[in-house]
């Protein structure tokens, strides 16, 4: 594979990376883990606005269906230790370097969440990593797994009146993994936690229930669904444990999920991933955080039937990476948060 690196951006500790389609272009977001910037991009990699210039704290971004530029964010979460204060914002575009900030809901140690759909309604899915703690490295306290509808109008939201949330699913030990999978045009939810890796798949209606399935029961960081092998059905790529070192890839055997292919060496700290269409081929795009902190791409060749890894960059320390592709070209953004390095990869077969 054919790779050109280009540093967008230097951001201190970059870690949350989202697409925003604003004023009729796409562009995409990058934010800081710790007190920095969030920054507006073109797809051209230029930088198009400073969004806020702090608290930070955030690990997720993700638009509002259906608005100009408006989107969500997660504010204040700093680390698993500085968590607390952690709540869901509004981002409001007003004009070039003013974009309102305004709270949805104060959820402390909320880490992951997003909006899905079905039916036509929208959902508010939102993960906290752990419910509490009293000292550094204090998991005595599970996370869970919260969801409300989310109103098209969020203009009557703000600090006095915050959105009410339902839990969905309690005891999610080092709940710290989501990835969203479309399926059977339904917005399914992938999450991961130190019980399992689980699929929640929203209701048919408001008043419904969400179904939760159990992929795997073993502890995992960050999981994704992909037909890599191309055979019609979902193989499951897991990073375990919390935070681990371990990549691994299960396919179902008579509806079980069950491990085939273990990445041959030890990724410390893995954490960035994506999955989906990669230069014409399905593939799984993996960053890690310690150690040789690689990029590296998995793919299954269909010749030799084996799982296939190949290194993108070397010692860049990746915490969430992008895709998408433009003039033809697949195009990777990673927030390389160990170098404090925004970087776009444009690839080639």
């Amino acid at each position: 594979m054919k790779v050109e690196k280009k540093v967008i951006s230097n951001l201190t500790k970059c870690y949350s990376i989202a697409p925003l389609h604003y004023n009729t272009n796409d562009y995409f977001l990058v934010a800081a883990e710790k007190i920095d910037r969030c920054l507006l991009f073109d797809l051209d990699g230029n930088e198009v606005d400073t969004v806020w210039s702090e608290p930070g704290g955030v690990m997720s971004m993700v638009q509002v269906p259906g608005t100009n530029g408006q989107f969500l964010a997660t504010h204040k979460f700093y680390s698993p230790n500085d968590s607390k204060k952690a709540k869901i914002v509004i981002v409001t575009p007003i004009e070039k370097g003013h974009w309102e900030v305004r709270t949805l809901v104060e959820l402390p140690h909320v880490h992951r969440f997003d909006i899905v759909e079905r039916n036509g309604v929208h959902y508010l899915i939102a993960c906290a990593l752990k419910s509490g703690h009293e000292y550094k490295e204090d998991w005595s306290m599970p996370g869970k797994v919260y969801a409300a509808v989310l109103p098209d109008d969020l203009s009557q939201f703000n600090e006095n009146n915050q959105l009410p949330l339902t839990v969905l699913k309690d005891n999610m030990l080092k709940n710290h993994g989501y990835y969203r999978i479309r399926e059977n045009e339904i917005d399914t939810c992938i999450i991961s936690a130190d019980c399992g890796v689980f699929q929640f798949i929203p209701p048919e209606n408001p008043d419904g229930s969400w179904e939760i399935k159990e992929l795997i029961s073993s502890a995992a960081s960050d999981a994704v669904l992909v037909d890599m092998d191309q055979d019609g059905e979902k193989e499951l790529a897991v990073l375990s444990p919390f935070h681990g070192d371990q990549i691994s890839i299960y396919k179902k055997v008579d509806g079980v999920f069950e491990k085939v292919y273990e990445y041959e060496k030890t990724a410390e700290f893995t954490h960035a991933i994506y999955g989906g269409e990669l230069c014409g081929k399905p593939s799984v795009v993996i960053g890690h955080r310690k150690g040789e902190r690689n990029l590296i791409v998995f793919t299954y060749n269909i010749n030799t039937q084996q799982y296939e890894s190949e290194i993108i960059d070397h010692d860049c320390g990746p915490a969430n990476v992008f895709h998408y592709v433009k003039d033809g070209k697949d195009i990777l953004i990673s927030a390389n948060r160990e170098i404090d390095e925004v970087a776009m990869y444009t690839l080639e077969s």
